[in-house]
Parts: structure tokens; C-alpha cells; sequence
């Protein structure tokens, strides 16, 4: 069992995500030193990570798993709320239900 986890929002890091990625550094015991945040290291990372970056990889447009399942099916829009277009609203409740019940007291409000 871990002693610390950092929970993080995908609502929040679409709103700031250079804040987050310094969280992310900090919790993982590497922060970044003056000179990287001066050289364009933190951009150069979000623009390696971001979401048109990552999907538009060829391996997550044509891979697939050891299991079969296709890597195309990782990605969807990258849009907060994007669910409701591939859910329905029962469904989305019971995932609500299931992460409430698996949280409960660990402080993560959803």
C-alpha cells in the first residue's frame, strides 16, 4: 500500500496543465530546477504528452494489445465531458456509485 497518492483531476490539468505537470514533478521527488523551467523543458514535455500528440501516434491509431484489443480505443476526444457521448447517464451513475464507494475516505471529492 502506498504511503502517499496524488490525486489528479483530468478537469483540472485541461484548465492548467503546466501547474499540474510541476505537481506531478514535485510528488515524484523531481522538480524542476530553475534552468528547465527557463529552457522550455515543461513545454517541451506537455507538447510530447499532449492528447493531439499522443493519439496521433501510430501505434495508438493501428496497435494492439497482447489481448487483441485494439490501442485505437485509448483515445476518444480528449474533451472534459466527453462521456456522455458514449455512455449513457445510468451508466455513468454507476461508475459515480463504484468511485464514491472505492474513495470513501480518502479525501478526493468528485
Amino acid at each position: 500500500m502506498p504511503e502517499k497518492v496524488l490525486f489528479m483531476m483530468y478537469e483540472q490539468m485541461k484548465v492548467d496543465p503546466h501547474v499540474h505537470v510541476r505537481r506531478l514533478a514535485d510528488f515524484l521527488g523531481c522538480p524542476f530546477s530553475k534552468e528547465e523551467l527557463r529552457d522550455g523543458t515543461l513545454e517541451g514535455i506537455l507538447k510530447i504528452c499532449s492528447f493531439d500528440n499522443m493519439s496521433a501516434l501510430e501505434v495508438n491509431k493501428c496497435g494492439k494489445l497482447w489481448t487483441g484489443a485494439e490501442t485505437k480505443w485509448f483515445f476518444r476526444r480528449g474533451e472534459v465531458g466527453d462521456w456522455v457521448n458514449c455512455m449513457s447517464s445510468e451508466m455513468g451513475e454507476r461508475i459515480d456509485g463504484v468511485m464514491e464507494e472505492k474513495l470513501h475516505g480518502s479525501g478526493l471529492k468528485l
